[in-house]
């Protein structure tokens, strides 16, 4: 095996490890019957559904970015990283899944208090051993079964929401629950996929892909409420607007943020 090929396949810390892909294709490809008949009625495929393959696959495929490019990320964001650095901060991470995403923020934010909030039972649970096993945080971190109505008002100093807006079949009312629980001067970072602002065929690479994941997991997975917006992957940054400024926020704007794997970052504000 190349060094190449072993990096994508082997690393775990490398932002190149791809070898998780496999296992989300394997939980994709098993509930093909489901989202045959999915497709034909008008339901849906709920996350649990697509089991631990998923579930821990898109943890594991999320870790290398959040380790070790998330913290330098938002440092190059003056504005961003003052926030976060308010003494006593608060932060709220919205369907934080594995919850890489909450330890990494503890990590580089060793001043704050990490909530992390998922709805889906198996995953907070895997959330909360992935904490437990990182003992220089797991006292600045709680995980809560809960959606973001369950986060009292006026009680966060910033929020974020990595790679999960898309998913949700009531988008603008958890933004609007999120937006209450901001305290004067917060903000909500939504980590989002990077697909182009407009549709242009044939599309992009990264277009391509995100509408394989969208009719395969996360357009399912959304459709499996109701009533729901039908968001899917390839949320383009015209949409994530119109349901920011449904929910109340006031601006919105896409940070600078380069070459951050297939994401873009947004900065919600009142």
């Amino acid at each position: 095996m190349t060094a190449g090929a072993a990096e994508v396949l082997t690393n775990e810390r490398s932002l190149a490890y791809l070898a998780p892909l496999t296992r989300i294709f394997v939980g994709a490809a098993i509930q093909m019957p489901a989202l045959l008949e999915a497709y034909r009625t008008g339901g849906g495929v709920g996350w649990a559904q697509y089991g631990a393959d998923a579930r821990e696959s898109q943890a594991d495929m999320n870790r290398p970015w959040y380790e070790g490019a998330l913290p330098s990320a938002l440092a190059s964001v003056p504005e961003v990283d003052d926030l976060l650095r308010t003494p006593d901060a608060v932060i709220a991470d919205i369907g934080c899944g594995g919850a890489w995403s909450t330890i990494a923020l503890a990590r580089a934010y060793p001043n704050a208090r990490l909530h992390g909030y998922d709805i889906d039972t198996a995953t907070v649970e895997l959330a909360k051993t992935n904490v437990r096993a990182q003992p220089d945080v797991a006292e600045r971190i709680t995980i809560t079964e809960s959606d973001a109505a369950g986060i009292a008002e006026d009680s966060c100093t910033a929020a974020f929401a990595f790679e999960c807006v898309h998913d949700m079949p009531a988008p603008v009312e958890v933004l609007a629950a999120v937006r209450r629980s901001l305290k004067p001067g917060g903000a909500l970072i939504v980590m989002d996929e990077a697909v182009d602002d407009e549709f242009s065929a044939p599309g992009s690479d990264i277009e391509r892909l995100m509408y394989g994941f969208s009719l395969t997991v996360c357009l399912p997975d959304g459709m499996n409420h109701t009533p729901s917006a039908g968001t899917g992957t390839v949320m383009r940054p015209s949409t994530l607007r119109g349901y920011a400024e449904a929910a109340g926020f006031g601006t919105m704007d896409i940070l600078p943020i380069e070459d951050f794997g297939f994401w873009r970052f947004y900065r919600l504000t009142v």
